[in-house]
């Protein structure tokens, strides 16, 4: 009996000493948990100081990793160089939502509200504004310039198949789909999403319009958007849109060929600015003084007015209309009138 309880007593010591051992590991594994929690805080707190020639403007490309991220921050002085940072995002759970973009950090942030706006995708946002009557080919060269692509690339995809079966056009490209705005684009942002972004615009644009069959003379949604660019590329009073209108389907009512410049030019492969009567005579699926009715698509991109001009025209009986040389224009109900206007006008033009 006496020899169990020397074997007990001694089991019984190891465990005590086993338990001590457990429980002072376990304060030091506290202790330096505790120690680590207390610096990565005390770090992701702390107003960085920003370095002479730090440059607070980063563009963060698409799909880099975490350590990339960190690298450009630190390399640009946003951050202190080093690991502390990297093991902010794993601990605070933001390492995988931190987003590609242009950023814009102001000095004295912290390294946590940094992360914070790149988690969030605070990205600095580009006001791009679209004329009304632009087409796709001056949409593309505005883009590229403001380096959002290339231009050719931007001119495959507003032509591309499945981008126009996706949006249900049966045209050649989604010229007079690109709603003309003021859009807020971001640096990196793909030419997809901004081609989508302003053909969604659009169609949320012409839903408030209501049904675009619901014109004079009952023409469709393509017809309507064809009439009203060739509406915004005659005219740039918006007094004048509703009798331009009615006067394009005054003639497409009377059968007569619409004869209008704009609609010639944009059928002329890298027209030079200067319209020519041979440029009159030469066959062209958009040349309007040669073929009868609408052009088979828009020729630019139309503004809500215009669209609005040829839903809701002007309802005189004009059937010409001539340049005043002023931006406005003079309108006739014949051609004795019409041909009275232009001597007038002309010829005051051409003495000056």
């Amino acid at each position: 009996m006496g020899q169990k309880m020397a074997v007990w007593k001694k089991d019984q010591n190891q465990f005590g000493i086993i338990r001590r051992v457990v429980v002072w590991l376990c304060a030091i594994v506290f202790l330096v948990l505790a120690g680590i929690g207390i610096w990565i805080w005390s770090y992701a707190i702390t107003p960085i100081p920003v370095r002479e020639g730090a440059n607070l403007h980063i563009l963060i490309p698409p799909k880099t990793s975490l350590a990339g991220i960190r690298d450009i921050l630190a390399e640009n002085g946003v951050i202190p160089p080093g690991r502390e940072f990297y093991y902010l995002a794993r601990i605070s759970r933001l390492s995988q939502r931190l987003q590609a973009g242009e950023y814009l950090f102001t000095p004295g942030q912290t390294p946590y509200q940094i992360l914070r706006i790149l988690a969030v995708g605070s990205t600095v946002r580009w006001s791009v504004t679209i004329p009304e009557g632009t087409n796709i080919y001056q949409l593309a060269d505005i883009l590229a310039q403001g380096g959002w692509g290339e231009r050719d690339h931007f001119l495959e995809l507003v032509r591309d198949p499945d981008i126009l079966a996706k949006h249900g056009v049966r045209g050649a490209s989604l010229e007079g789909y690109l709603f003309p705005d003021t859009y807020q684009l971001i640096r990196g942002q793909h030419p997809r999403q901004i081609v989508n972004l302003m053909v969604e615009r659009g169609k949320k644009v012409r839903q408030e319009l209501g049904d675009l069959h619901d014109n004079p003379l009952g023409l469709s949604p393509h017809e309507v958007l064809t009439l009203a660019s060739i509406v915004e590329k005659e005219t740039a009073a918006p007094e004048e849109r509703p009798l331009i209108a009615g006067v394009f389907l005054n003639r497409l009512r009377q059968s007569m060929r619409l004869q209008t410049d704009p609609t010639v030019i944009y059928g002329i492969a890298d027209f030079n600015g200067n319209l020519t009567r041979k440029d009159l005579v030469t066959p062209s699926p958009y040349n309007t003084y040669l073929i009868n009715g609408l052009p088979p698509g828009p020729i630019a991109n139309p503004g809500r007015a215009a669209i609005v001009a040829v839903l809701h025209p002007a309802s005189e009986s004009y059937l010409y209309f001539v340049s005043k040389n002023d931006g406005t224009h003079y309108f006739s109900r014949d051609l004795s009138e019409h041909n009275r206007a232009v001597v007038k006008y002309q010829k005051s033009k051409n003495k000056r």
